[in-house]
């Protein structure tokens, strides 16, 4: 991480972080998804992975698309920075909503946090890209391809529901040694300016795969 994208992302992990939130139209309840288990990432011979068979970090690319196949989550990734008062981009509130990277986190499959957000809900389009994301569970699989065609492969470590006054900052922006994906989004119970809490899915890289993802 260069110093300018270092200095912004620690601006961005010390402010109010009230990340992916928008709308004010009740949000709907998903049906349950029928669960089965996930397939396997990529091939052997399709999968970068050090002798110890932990994956690769990959070289920085802009990733364009992020699939989460157990929660039906296909979507293209919008590039966000900081907002005015030096908090972290939200995506804009649209009927074709998207969710979005921010862009001074690691690229998927770096090594260090890299940082994508998304809406529940979007106002009076109704749900969110990222409506169901508490639904996720430990092991599943989201896909996050590259503009470069390579795609990194994260499994769920975690999911955490928690305050937005209690917003776990390090735990999310803070430095790790492995490259890993954080996902946020709201949920809980609404109050007068919105959810009081964020989602946040906690996923490690378990593998790289090119060309086109599965």
């Amino acid at each position: 991480m260069t110093p300018l994208s270092r200095r912004a992302f620690v601006t961005a992990a010390t402010g109010s972080l009230l990340a992916g939130c928008a709308g004010r139209a009740p949000e709907r309840t998903a049906p349950a998804a029928h669960r089965r288990a996930a397939p396997s990432p990529s091939s052997p011979s399709s999968r970068s992975t050090a002798a110890s068979g932990t994956p690769i970090a990959l070289g920085r690319s802009v990733p364009v698309r992020l699939r989460i196949p157990a929660i039906g989550v296909d979507t293209p990734l919008l590039r966000l920075g900081l907002a005015a008062d030096g908090t972290v981009q939200v995506p804009p509130v649209t009927a074709h909503d998207r969710a979005g990277w921010y862009r001074y986190s690691p690229a998927p499959g770096q090594t260090g946090p890299s940082v994508i957000l998304g809406h529940v809900t979007v106002g009076a389009y109704g749900d969110g890209v990222f409506r169901r994301l508490a639904e996720l569970r430990r092991g599943e699989q989201a896909v996050a391809r590259l503009e470069n065609g390579r795609s990194a492969v994260f499994t769920v470590d975690e999911v955490r529901t928690v305050a937005k006054a209690a917003f776990p900052t390090q735990d999310v922006y803070g430095d790790v040694d492995r490259p890993e994906l954080r996902l946020i989004t709201c949920g809980g119970p609404r109050g007068g300016d919105g959810y009081l809490d964020n989602v946040i899915v906690f996923a490690s890289l378990t593998g790289t795969t090119t060309g086109t993802t599965p």
